[in-house]
């Protein structure tokens, strides 16, 4: 198996993070022990220190740390990890001692943030950079909270579900610029060498100009959390957030933003237009898995008469399938993550050196800051979730949507403010009866 395989790095990442929030056992892996404890005992050399802050502790928070972490050695940094926030106190303490099993100074209590306000808890410490992990509804709101805090960030992706949350980290990400703050977003493919390296080749025209493009994102199913009657239904969704769009946006963006996100970097445009089908055939029990597809089909019209394919799906006992296809007017592109083969005239297969995505992310961002580097990726993953969110809605209503109206959407899937409590389920949408979120 390619090491490198997005099918095998993201399921590694999703069956660590679905073991985490089911098992709780949000523990770094081997590769991190080993290299945390490395680090750990050159703590003591001349290497700058710079503190990590984190918000969002299960499965994904916890490995970005980690991967934080494993960067300092390639940076330069020695990384102090200062503060730990998330709502729930168990996966705090979990990321904590996943710290002390590493051979890391554990956080002091006194930095160990839980409840909905601990990303502001976070925010009000000396840390140098935050870590946002927690699931995507939220980002938007802790990001705006960061910046204004003036701190130096890593967001995973998706960053908004919804239009008017696109539109507050998109204002976020400006003021970060103007403060010269660093941002880098989870799309690790921005940070793959195969990935680099044929765009830069696509981009000066080896295959031509780009006409069309295919991009696929089709798997099984992920991990999912039973509710329990004890707990709220605000509780019992948030830890079962994949299901929930409020919460995820639904897995084509939540996951098939990575697809769209390199679309976007083909094309160097946003798309006009989008069309396109979805539904749930297999994971129909909404105790389980909420109200959101398994499956879409979109497709994105691009300025310059150019279009794009887009396919994701999470159903058990399916082909997997994940890469794009770029068609260019003198030849092609396949990428898979660690894979770039370009055919025509001038045909090209990448063979360099591929380091970790994951790695390499918090690598390139810790550069930046250290060399005061501009690097600022807010707004480019702001549109690229957008692309996402417009491509579900499409789905859900069966009405071609265009940019302005997903930009523009009053319709609000996330509150700013959330409390444990009652929260009805909300209804599959069908296309055509007025459901367009």
């Amino acid at each position: 198996m390619n090491p490198m395989n997005p099918l095998h790095i993201e399921n590694t990442r999703r069956s660590f993070l679905g073991t985490s929030i089911a098992a709780g056992l949000a523990l770094p892996t081997a590769f991190s022990l080993l290299s945390a404890r490395a680090h750990a005992q050159d703590a003591k050399s001349a290497a700058p220190k710079l503190k990590i802050a984190v918000v969002g502790c299960g499965g994904r928070g916890t490995g970005a740390m980690f991967n934080a972490i494993d960067a300092g050695k390639t940076s330069g940094y020695t990384i102090e990890v200062v503060a730990l926030g998330d709502l729930f106190a168990e996966r705090v303490e979990r990321a904590n001692a996943g710290l002390v099993q590493a051979g890391i100074r554990e956080v002091s209590a006194q930095f160990l943030f839980t409840g909905f306000d601990a990303y502001k808890r976070v925010c009000e410490t000396d840390c140098d950079v935050i870590i946002l992990a927690t699931p995507p509804g939220f980002r938007s709101i802790h990001f705006a909270a960061a910046v204004e805090a003036k701190k130096h960030i890593f967001t995973e992706k998706p960053v908004a579900v919804d239009g008017p949350g696109v539109r507050r980290f998109l204002a976020a990400a400006a003021k970060s610029k103007e403060l010269g703050l660093k941002v880098v977003a989870g799309t690790q493919r921005r940070h793959e060498q195969s990935y680099i390296e044929a765009m830069e080749r696509i981009h000066r025209g080896d295959i031509g100009k780009v006409v069309a493009a295919r991009c696929y994102w089709n798997m099984g199913s992920l991990w999912n959390v039973s509710p329990e009657a004890t707990k709220t239904e605000v509780e019992n969704q948030v830890r079962n957030w994949l299901y929930h769009s409020w919460l995820s946006g639904d897995h084509i963006v939540e996951q098939h933003v990575h697809q769209l996100d390199v679309m976007q970097w083909v094309m160097q445009a946003d798309p006009v237009l989008v069309r396109g089908v979805g539904g749930r055939q297999s994971r129909t029990d909404a105790k389980l898995y909420g109200h959101i597809f398994d499956h879409f089909g979109l497709e994105y019209v691009y300025p310059g008469d150019r279009f794009v394919l887009s396919m994701c799906r999470q159903q058990d006992g399916t082909d997997g399938k994940v890469e794009e296809i770029i068609s260019g007017s003198e030849g092609m592109a396949e990428l898979n993550s660690g894979v770039a083969n370009l055919t025509g005239p001038k045909a090209w297969k990448f063979n360099g050196k591929q380091t970790n995505p994951y790695l390499q992310e918090h690598v390139d961002l810790q550069n930046a800051i250290r060399t005061s580097s501009p690097l600022n990726e807010g707004e480019q993953v702001a549109k690229s979730t957008l692309v996402a969110i417009m491509g579900r809605m499409a789905a859900y209503s069966g009405k071609d949507v265009t940019w302005e109206q997903a930009l523009t959407s009053d319709e609000v899937l996330m509150p700013e403010a959330v409390e444990f409590g009652p929260r009805p389920e909300a209804p599959v949408a069908i296309p055509g009866k007025g459901a367009s979120t």
